[in-house]
């Protein structure tokens, strides 16, 4: 079932990333470069990144941090944190969306900074009387009540769409087709019922399109399909291209991915208009990681990675089992495979990215570059040792949570331009890691062989014989062959050894019985070998574990009369954590609940097997 070739030299790794740009070409013609006719860039990405025009992020220490800091520091400049520590990222990177909430965009900032413009509206009048009456508290509050379903609190959309203006300007002077792409894009930020139903939306377009459309918030409405009406809405009149993103289904309370909508139970209409808005999920940020739970893959030794289930968002309803399903991708993911039985379309095809939710303006995790979510989250001994890095701010909702510092979004494209980015996405041809960056590329097809492994350039022959991460593999009529997987993956070439390549498997079976099976496909590290992480000094050695991975899987309990997923995680050797990096930084002893070491992973978007028409 599974041929791999996993035994190759940092020497083979740096080949094996070069022959990526590499293609077939037609004998007719001499240049090989007029033959490129697939993705060959792998782009890394920050989808969900707040700056000081967020009313929380504002309210919670961000106060000098704006939009262009965020591009600046995304590109690679040092700039000074909220808290005066010295702020840079060791591998700048290549795209990034300021997603900032559009319910009250520039609003406290404005307010506090005595913006002329923004005290002459209504809501800047109101504030600064609360803010001059030194009851601050109050500002943040209405931000909290309209999110959360009090449409009394409005501001005018003629000043919404100014202050919007103003924030596309400063994303088309950063975008730098071919080196650095800043996409347009804010957050919808509905909490209904203390529930996280949050989505990004992110634009394809440019200034000309984007600028005339106003924000739709949650100010507006709290229920998805209305924000889907008012992109539909901005597709026909301005001719234009969006998305929305789900994020945090795992702080939803099973709302996430409910089987029923504002008016019932779902509808083909409603399937249909949710997948064609929604392509992707963030699987993975800083509030935790959304792939599963124990509680839904009791079966899955990795299943419990960040898992904020205690409750919703808001902590006002506690989590009981049984949300689960509503929440999680792996589990979504399955449910729509049922659904796309029932109604004739699938409402969760989705594709998996990871993004970061910062509301620090500072894009990126890693590890021992961690800027936390809020400025009291930031680099300090005090936010490690009472809160394990939540932050005062999310301690009060969160008490025993840690910050994951997490993810990022990896993106296989033509060119790094905002119509590259978004084909990727919109394609799905796009992973989740939970910070490193993990190289991953696979392919579905019928007749994948270890031969296929062994040619300088194996890409061009996933293409030739398969299809691409989140795409779709059609039956065949003659016969039940198995479909094979052609898996390509490699360690993060400045981080830590691969331990385990997996496929994760999803299908309901003939009689309506929903299953999931995690496949090793390629396994180098065991729990028992040499321990390689040290706590002292917050090091780790690749003495155990794999550099790259290359293997064809077939699938042993193939029935070719059930629709399936197929997704690949790939899963890290242990490496210390950011609270063991900070326990050595500021010399403390951790919190004896603290985590120290884990094992990060990437997760690939799943290609779905349909059945042949009979």
């Amino acid at each position: 079932m599974i041929k791999k070739l996993s035994n190759f030299t940092l020497a083979s790794l740096s080949t094996f990333f070069l022959v990526q740009s590499c293609l077939v070409f037609s004998a007719d013609e001499y240049s090989p470069g007029l033959a490129r006719d697939y993705p060959n860039q792998l782009l890394w990405g920050d989808t969900h990144l707040h700056t000081n025009m967020s009313p929380d992020a504002y309210s919670f220490g961000n106060t000098k941090l704006t939009p262009d800091d965020a591009f600046r520091y995304a590109k690679g400049e040092m700039v000074i944190s909220n808290n005066g520590t010295p702020a840079k990222l060791e591998r700048p990177l290549d795209f990034v969306v300021v997603s900032d909430h559009a319910a009250f965009m520039g609003y406290v900032n404005g307010v506090y900074s005595n913006n002329e413009f923004i005290l002459s509206t209504k809501i800047g009048k109101r504030w600064k009387k609360f803010i001059d009456a030194e009851e601050n508290h109050k500002v943040l509050n209405e931000f909290v009540a309209g999110v959360t379903g009090d449409k009394s609190i409005q501001p005018e959309l003629s000043s919404v769409l100014k202050v919007w203006q103003g924030v596309v300007d400063v994303v088309e002077q950063h975008n730098s087709p071919g080196s650095f792409t800043a996409l347009h894009g804010y957050e919808w930020t509905s909490i209904m019922d203390g529930n996280n139903l949050h989505r990004v939306v992110i634009f394809r377009d440019n200034a000309d399109k984007v600028s005339q459309f106003t924000p739709f918030s949650s100010l507006q409405s709290n229920y998805p399909e209305d924000l889907w009406d008012a992109l539909e809405v901005y597709r026909q009149e301005l001719g234009g291209t969006v998305m929305s993103i789900p994020h945090n289904g795992n702080l939803s309370n099973g709302t996430m991915f409910d089987l029923n909508t504002k008016n019932g139970p779902m509808s083909e209409a409603y399937a249909e208009q949710r997948i064609r808005n929604e392509p992707l999920y963030e699987v993975t940020q800083v509030k935790g990681d959304s792939e599963t739970n124990p509680g839904v893959s009791p079966d899955d030794q990795f299943a419990d990675y960040y898992s904020w289930d205690e409750g919703n968002v808001a902590r006002s309803q506690k989590k009981e089992t049984s949300m689960l399903f509503g929440e999680y991708a792996r589990p979504a993911l399955i449910r729509g495979l049922g659904l796309q039985k029932k109604l004739g379309v699938n409402p969760f095809k989705f594709g998996l990215i990871g993004s970061t939710d910062n509301h620090t303006s500072l894009a990126g995790n890693d590890e021992n570059n961690f800027f936390g979510k809020f400025m009291d989250s930031e680099p300090s001994k005090q936010r490690s040792v009472n809160t394990m890095g939540a932050g005062v701010s999310d301690a009060k909702l969160w008490p025993n949570a840690s910050l994951a510092a997490s993810g990022l979004a990896a993106v296989w494209a033509n060119s790094n331009t905002r119509d590259g980015i978004y084909s990727a996405m919109e394609r799905k041809e796009v992973y989740a890691t939970t910070g490193p960056r993990i190289y991953l590329r696979y392919f579905a097809g019928w007749d994948f062989q270890e031969t296929d492994l062994k040619v300088p350039n194996p890409v061009a022959i996933g293409y030739q014989k398969g299809v691409p991460m989140g795409n779709d593999l059609i039956g065949k009529n003659d016969g039940e062959q198995a479909p094979s997987l052609m898996i390509l993956a490699a360690k993060d070439a400045e981080g830590a050894n691969i331990a385990r390549v997996q496929v994760i498997k999803g299908w309901w079976t003939r009689d309506g019985k929903a299953k999931e099976k995690i496949y090793d496909v390629d396994v180098s590290y065991k729990q028992s070998a040499p321990h390689t992480v040290s706590l002292e000094n917050a090091t780790y050695t690749n003495e155990v574990g794999m550099t790259q991975s290359f293997s064809v899987w077939r699938d042993p309990d193939f029935d070719n009369k059930v629709a399936a997923f197929y997704y690949v995680r790939v899963i890290e050797i242990p490496t210390p954590t950011w609270l063991a990096y900070d326990a050595v930084h500021f010399d403390y002893e951790p919190n004896k609940d603290a985590l120290l070491i884990h094992q990060e992973r990437a997760y690939g978007s799943p290609i779905w097997y349909t059945p042949a028409e009979p």
